[in-house]
């Protein structure tokens, strides 16, 4: 299921253990990204890619396009 969420409402979530991960490209992730997220880039999406989240927990998925 996905839902949008504001800035209070992340820190809300990772502070309650819920994962960021940003889908960005490697290159723009090193660049600059946000505190405490975790790179998982979209073409590279895929079972194997999230095998090590923890299903216990939300996952918080992000991605800036500055188009």
């Amino acid at each position: 299921m996905t839902t949008s969420i504001n800035r209070a409402e992340l820190a809300s979530l990772v502070e309650r253990g819920a994962q960021l991960i940003e889908v960005l490209p490697a290159r723009e992730y090193q660049e600059e990204h946000l505190s405490g997220a975790s790179n998982i880039p979209l073409k590279k999406l895929d079972a194997e890619a999230v095998s090590g989240l923890d299903r216990a927990n939300p996952v918080i998925v992000y991605c800036w396009d500055s188009l």
